[in-house]
């Protein structure tokens, strides 16, 4: 059994064959023809989505950054060349999979324009978009290439390394500010909006 849970291949397999039993069980098969089960189904996507993203974001934050000073030097290539790249691989490709279904899931709804445009009943949830919109942003065209200059991804003198690795670090704790209030709008317009 052990050995079962070592492969994340098999693990995730596992989650979604339990997935599938249980929408046997709840009876979700006989739901594929109604509009209503597929938004649902997007809204899950979503959350699945944002999860992976601000699970990252928040590790990054939490962990990875407070402890490389307690690093001794010898052993930060373990974090820079091989933990960090492919955590900002998930990381900004969750970010990416967060915004396409949040998206795709207001349109579905009905209400993409107006949220965008913060037009009540959706200004909690046009809030919320435009938060992750900015935080979509800065993954993709501020974290992601300093990230690459300060990982060595990218060639740069010293004195660029250094500074692309402040303005990662510094755009990432925007993003983790950000993500507070950004996940509160999310919930409240579920229940109730404002």
């Amino acid at each position: 059994m052990g050995a079962f849970f070592q492969s994340l291949n098999r693990t995730i397999l596992a989650g979604i064959v339990l997935l599938l039993i249980a929408m046997g069980v709840a009876g979700t098969y006989q739901m594929f023809g109604d509009m209503n089960y597929w938004r649902f189904f997007m809204r899950w996507l979503h959350v699945l989505s944002g999860v992976m993203w601000i699970g990252l974001l928040w590790y990054f934050n939490f962990v990875q950054t407070p402890s490389m000073p307690k690093i001794p030097d010898e052993q930060k290539p373990a974090v820079s060349k091989v933990i960090a790249p492919t955590a900002l691989f998930w990381f900004r490709w969750g970010a990416m999979s967060t915004l396409i279904t949040g998206a795709l899931l207001a349109w579905m709804n009905g209400y993409l324009l107006q949220a965008l445009s913060l037009q009540k009943p959706f200004t909690a949830i046009g809030l919320g978009a435009w938060l992750g919109i900015i935080m979509w942003f800065n993954v993709w065209f501020i974290i992601w290439p300093n990230q690459k200059k300060a990982l060595g991804i990218v060639t740069v003198t010293p004195e660029e390394k250094a500074a692309a690795a402040k303005r990662a670090g510094m755009t990432s704790r925007i993003n983790t500010m950000l993500s507070i209030p950004m996940l509160y709008c999310r919930v409240a317009q579920q229940n109730g909006g404002f």
